[in-house]
């Protein structure tokens, strides 16, 4: 009868077909078709299926470094009892994601600190677990970015790029006025994605959406904009406590001094 190969032996081979990820689990697997709880087929099935897990793990990993998120927020990881007025049902429905399939968007608004961003990056978290490639920005740094392109003259190689991903995420919109140069770009940006089935868009901001339309000079162009997003959005209003003051550092007690 001819022996087991060891894992010494296996691995040169495994590395030479690029599948040095199978070493990691081979000898939890040697030691199980030893023992006979796994016969030639299941052993390298199981080999196999270790492999296809290794490389699904680290595809999720490199899309959630490429999102660039500014916190690993999660979904299971948001405190939905702390408040009541949240809208937390829609929230769980919107993490099936099929959002993203219909090409709809996601805006999510109201005062600070009740965690609109944490909800955006979340659904943002979720998406990338799922197969899905996803950009996070601030609106300040999208424009500032789109307006760079301007000068070097790559303006149409960076609106592909943030065209590109399924899942594009806009925190902090609307904070200020925008200038018309800001205004056009915006309405460029929004064409190239909006409407587009497997392409959706995620805002937040600390402003109802009433309140966008003057923050546009040109009335023409913020109309044009605001139709295409609000119409093809799910309106998320956050509202409720804040979250931030239980963040705060705690101070040490102050102990009276005797006399």
């Amino acid at each position: 009868m001819s022996t087991l190969p060891t894992s010494s032996t296996l691995a040169p081979v495994l590395r030479a077909l690029r599948l040095s990820g199978i070493t990691e689990t081979l000898e939890a697997r040697l030691a199980e078709a030893r023992a006979g709880s796994l016969g030639h087929v299941e052993f390298l099935q199981v080999l196999l299926e270790d492999e296809l897990a290794r490389r699904e793990a680290q595809a999720v990993n490199r899309r959630i470094r490429a999102a660039r998120f500014e916190t690993q927020a999660t979904l299971e990881g948001f405190d939905f009892t702390f408040n009541a007025r949240l809208p937390a049902a829609q929230i769980r429905d919107l993490a099936r994601l099929e959002f993203i399939a219909g090409g709809e968007q996601i805006l999510l608004y109201g005062p600070v600190g009740v965690g609109k961003s944490h909800i955006a990056q979340a659904l943002g978290h979720a998406a990338c677990r799922r197969g899905y490639e996803v950009t996070f920005t601030t609106c300040s740094k999208l424009l500032a970015d789109l307006a760079g392109g301007h000068a070097d003259r790559s303006f149409e190689t960076r609106l592909k790029r943030l065209a590109r991903p399924a899942v594009l995420i806009c925190d902090d919109f609307a904070m200020r006025d925008f200038t018309a140069a800001q205004a056009d770009d915006l309405y460029e940006l929004l064409r190239e994605r909006l409407g587009r089935p497997g392409k959706t868009l995620i805002v937040t901001s600390n402003r109802q959406p009433a309140d966008w339309y003057q923050l546009f000079p040109n009335a023409v162009v913020g109309e044009s904009i605001l139709d295409r997003l609000l119409n093809s959005a799910h309106h998320l209003l956050m509202e409720g406590k804040s979250f931030r003051p239980n963040r705060r550092p705690s101070r040490p007690s102050r102990t009276k001094e005797r006399p």
